[in-house]
């Protein structure tokens, strides 16, 4: 359906098993594809493969080290149960399963600038947000969305693209994948890395060279809820936002920060998740001709997770909640 809203899912994304009580399990895209499902709300999307491994390789390796990416292949093809730091669970198939999620933002990034959707949200696993160029950190191997930037400026010809990060922790491997790329503004929205990991993510961290300038950090304090993240969303962040007018825009969406959430210290709602959502489909359609692509990052409990990602899927679709 031409401009309608594109969906990534693969069930392969369950193949990548992080070890018994690790927070980021199979479970989190079965509840979301279940929602999806018992709600009818699948058969109104455009279902979109992932780019098959090794085919993201050669946009992977733009951003990563390539001892790096041999250090994971490695890890995995030998059986290892944590790669090199112990929040990094991985199993034999976690190797091809990264590669795969970059994969899946690579066929959302085609499709939407082909024509063939408008939008569209990428259930992909594991998450990407915190992964540098040549360490694994927080559950993220391959910096999904980083690398889905780099893709849209370079194998489309952008010139601007824009990534909003409302995961409830700050994006530290996106914005130094980037911090230097004056064609991607980075604005993050995270609890105050004094309280919260990975400890990065200050308002003085503004860029470098010629990307200073370019990325904003926007703390805040343990507790912050709508009406926070609303304010510095609205007030400080769209300005920003629509000043650079990205020709795509692009969201890191960890649902970690909603107040059922485990993981950490804020109280968003449905409602102020929404809200956010609002706010950005209006930038995407005043700059981008509505191009916009969702990437999924935390959120860690189940019903909150299906909660919202189904809400996030219905805006992308045109409906009001």
């Amino acid at each position: 359906m031409a401009g309608g809203t594109g969906y990534v899912y693969d069930p392969r994304y369950l193949l990548h098993k992080p070890g018994a009580g690790h927070p980021e399990q199979p479970a989190r895209l079965e509840a979301i594809q279940g929602r999806l499902e018992s709600t009818g709300l699948l058969q109104e999307l455009t279902l979109i493969p992932p780019q098959e491994p090794p085919a993201p390789l050669d946009w992977v390796a733009r951003l990563h080290d390539a001892d790096y990416i041999r250090r994971f292949k490695e890890a995995c093809a030998r059986g290892a149960a944590i790669f090199e730091v112990p929040d990094c669970g991985i199993s034999p198939e976690s190797y091809e399963i990264a590669l795969l999620a970059v994969g899946g933002v690579l066929a959302a990034a085609a499709a939407v600038m082909g024509g063939g959707v408008q939008n569209a949200f990428c259930a992909v696993r594991p998450p990407g947000h915190h992964a540098e160029r040549a360490r694994a950190l927080g559950f993220c191997f391959f910096n999904n969305i980083a690398i889905g930037a780099v893709y849209l400026l370079e194998q489309f010809g952008l010139e601007r693209v824009a990534i909003v990060d409302w995961d409830v922790h700050h994006g530290n491997g996106t914005q130094h994948l980037l911090d230097e790329d004056p064609r991607v503004f980075y604005l993050s929205l995270h609890e105050d890395p004094q309280y919260c990991y990975p400890g990065t993510g200050y308002r003085r961290e503004q860029g470098k060279g010629p990307g200073k300038n370019f990325t904003l950090n926007l703390p805040l304090p343990p507790n912050s809820g709508d009406e926070a993240y609303l304010k510095a969303l609205g007030e400080e962040g769209m300005p920003r936002l629509r000043q650079f007018a990205p020709q795509c825009l692009l969201i890191s969406a960890g649902f970690d920060a909603h107040q059922d959430d485990p993981l950490a210290h804020m109280q968003l709602t449905r409602d102020g998740y929404r809200a956010m959502a609002r706010l950005l489909l209006d930038l995407a359609r005043e700059t981008a001709g509505g191009r916009l692509i969702t990437v999924l990052e935390g959120g860690y409990n189940l019903t909150a997770l299906a909660d919202c990602v189904e809400d996030h899927l219905r805006l992308l679709r045109g409906q009001d909640i």
